[in-house]
């Protein structure tokens, strides 16, 4: 055939390409969800934004020249990931899950406190038993059988629904023999002991479906209220505040032991978790939230404890559905969340292709690695005889500018106004490389912002305006000398010019985008929550200050999801450097936490050095385009003084264009940009500066 005939056969192949069908919507995003994808990894492959990648997910045609691309990488998945197999429906199934449950933790002691982590019970472990990652069929839904079923049908519309759980992810119970489901539906529930409840959870219909095809379906989660646990035969209060959990002879817990079900060695408190050793493939796990012992913390989930079951249901519910179905505390749950959506290991076949095997996620955290001896808190064996100067020490900002150094000008301006980054964490985890592997010691590297880990650098040479925190210390002044910093810092400062030249590092070459699911699923939750609020995207400036006044007053069961959002984000990320806790601890000892793959101090230290640079870059715009300097800042909010009371004072815009200047801060409702903190009197706020106190931190209560 001749160049000349072989044109048109070229260009109907072309066309054929381009005629490729694509799967449904759903199954676009399933498909990159069981490759270990997130949305930017695909768009940065095809070239295009996350958005557009989102919109294909969302059932919109792909551009011509993307469409032949973007059905070649489906296609490609489809072969290593077909659909799950069919639910079995000859008959009910009677339990959850067939691998063992995870043991979560009790409340922590600062829920969304990110510079001091969360802490666990050390007694909490998981049961025995393994799990399972051999491919299997879900259970089938429970049946409306009897009286104690769900009986209302579920639509299908209703985000909360799904085929194999009709009765959504959890149930409040209100004690007077009612559950109720986050749908707002109630059915029965007779149980008058715990084995009887447990026995009812399995059979209801309740659990949520897994985040990931290599993941786990929820087990049912029970709420119970006062009144609820009382019927139960369970305390008012728990007398052990220090273990916090019922004392191992109490009725109920022998009472449980008894019917043949199984506590985790945390025992029964406010997070129990009830279940029997892994039949086959089946798994029969419930667990407990308990109320009246504060399951619910509220400084995560405010005055939750207080509405009524339903409105109880409701919240739960809603968060349930856009984050997780609660599995502890907000910092639990946010570390879950991380599994549940990049599961350390999936089924795959034998090299004989006859039978299947245990195998590593792609771009997951799969097993637990110790960290380098800069990156270890001081109680890990790894800082054994490390030096104080020998410490990575990225932590959030805690700054206020010497008063000495305001000008004339700033301190004749009334007012001092308070600018708060929306989500500042977990925009800082957005595409953040970050390492999944052992760290790999290095003397002398090469400086590549591509390598997460830390490096060992002098970055105390480096001029910085007074005016302004250093971008390398938390506490904003100018480094002495050599120091430890992870890879964002020492990227941003050979972004500032920079001759950056390590004397000796820490990394880890394998790596990857470990937050990107985890950070797309909070922000979803997050705007989809403020939406609820009545703050939504494409609001002007003065709209969204209008509607910011109002948001936590227009319906306070979503202003306590948005709460528990915003907990579970600096939560979760405090909990990748889980410290020990409890009296059995002895220094130099190992603890439980370290035994899991997402015990990463690094990853957390990563987190907070791209917060806290982004922080810095958005001041150093606003300086340099504006000529406005910060006079404190504390974590994710800072201070500036103001000729006027709000932000719309403070931030500068082109006066040509009326749009904010590039680089600046920014109002709006998306993660990264900024809301209204609070306002102080510029005098309040000097007062403040005077005496050594933070002005950002008491700015929200009017510096009381």
């Amino acid at each position: 055939m001749t160049p000349h005939q072989e044109k048109p056969f070229d260009a109907i192949d072309a066309l054929l390409q381009q005629a490729r069908p694509l799967p449904d919507p759903a199954e676009r995003e399933r498909l990159r969800t069981a490759g270990g994808l997130s949305r930017a990894d695909v768009a940065r492959a095809l070239e295009v934004s996350t958005s557009t990648i989102t919109a294909w997910e969302s059932g919109r045609t792909p551009a011509k020249e993307h469409r032949a691309a973007y059905a070649r990488l489906l296609e490609g998945l489809a072969q290593h990931y077909p659909p799950p197999a069919s639910p079995q429906t000859s008959a009910p199934h009677e339990g959850g899950r067939e691998s063992t449950p995870q043991a979560s933790n009790p409340p922590d002691t600062k829920p969304g406190d990110l510079v001091q982590e969360q802490t666990a019970d050390p007694a909490s472990a998981t049961p025995t038993g393994g799990a399972t990652d051999l491919p299997r069929k879900r259970p089938a839904p429970a049946r409306s059988s009897g009286p104690h079923q769900p009986t209302a049908a579920t639509s299908p519309g209703d985000p909360a629904a799904d085929a194999h759980f009709p009765a959504g992810p959890l149930a409040v119970l209100d004690g007077d023999g009612t559950a109720h489901l986050v749908d707002g539906r109630t059915v029965d529930c007779p149980p008058s002991t715990v084995p009887e409840l447990v026995a009812w959870a399995l059979q209801a219909g309740i659990g949520q479906p897994r985040l990931h095809r290599a993941g786990r379906d929820g087990d049912p989660l029970i709420v119970l209220t006062t009144k609820a646990a009382t019927r139960l035969g369970l305390p008012e209060q728990l007398t052990d505040r220090r273990g916090l959990r019922l004392p191992e002879d109490h009725p109920v817990v022998r009472e449980v032991l008894t019917a043949g079900w199984q506590l985790t060695r945390r025992g029964f408190g406010p997070w129990a978790r009830i279940y029997r050793p892994v039949e086959g493939r089946r798994r029969q796990c419930v667990q407990l939230a308990v109320l009246p012992w504060d399951a619910l913390d509220t400084r995560a989930w405010g005055d939750t404890t207080t509405l009524p079951a339903a409105d109880i249901a409701r919240v739960l519910g809603t968060y349930a559905t856009r984050v997780l179905t609660p599995r502890g505390s907000t910092a639990v749950t946010g570390l879950e969340l991380m599994t549940a959506l990049r599961p350390p290991t999936r089924a795959v076949r034998t090299e004989d292709g006859n039978s299947w095997t245990s195998g590593p996620v792609p771009g997951s955290l799969t097993h637990p690695v110790d960290p380098a001896p800069p990156e270890a808190p001081e109680e890990h064996p790894a800082a054994a005889g490390r030096a104080d100067d020998q410490v990575l020490d990225e932590e959030a900002y805690e700054w206020t500018r010497d008063p000495e150094l305001l000008t004339d000008a700033e301190c004749a301006l009334p007012w001092a106004v308070g600018l708060d980054v929306n989500m500042a964490f977990a925009a800082a985890a957005n595409r953040l490389n970050v390492g999944l592997g052992e760290p790999v010691h290095t003397d002398g590297p090469r400086f590549d912002k591509r390598l997460p880990g830390c490096w060992y650098v002098d970055l105390s040479h480096l001029e910085t305006d007074p005016r302004l925190p250093s971008p390398f210390t938390p506490h904003g002044g100018r480094p002495t000398g050599p120091a430890w910093y992870a890879t964002p810092t020492v990227a941003y400062a050979q972004e500032l010019g920079a001759d950056v030249r390590p004397l000796e590092a820490w990394l880890r070459p394998e790596a990857g985008p470990y937050l990107d699911p985890w950070y797309e699923r909070l922000r979803d939750a997050y705007l989809a929550t403020m939406a609820d609020l009545g703050v939504g995207k494409g609001l002007s400036a003065p709209e969204f200050l209008a509607a910011m006044e109002h948001h936590k007053t227009a319906d306070p069961a979503m202003a306590a999801v948005l709460a528990a959002i915003k907990s579970t984000v600096k939560g979760g990320i405090g909990k990748l450097r889980e410290r020990p806790q409890g009296a059995r601890y002895r220094p130099g000892e190992r603890w439980p936490a370290l035994e899991r793959p997402t015990w990463r101090p690094d990853i957390r230290a990563a987190v907070i050095a791209q917060a806290r640079t982004n922080m810095h870059r958005k001041m150093r715009a606003m300086a340099e385009k504006a000529g406005l300097f910060p006079l404190a800042v504390l974590s994710d909010c800072v201070v500036y003084p103001a000729p006027g009371p709000t932000p719309l004072d403070v931030l500068p815009h082109d006066p040509a264009t009326g749009k904010p200047l590039p680089g600046t801060f920014r109002l709006g409702v998306s993660p990264g940009m900024v809301k209204h903190e609070g306002t102080l009197p510029l005098w309040r706020c000097a007062e403040l500066l005077e005496t050594g106190a933070n002005p950002a931190r008491h700015i929200k209560d009017g510096g009381h």
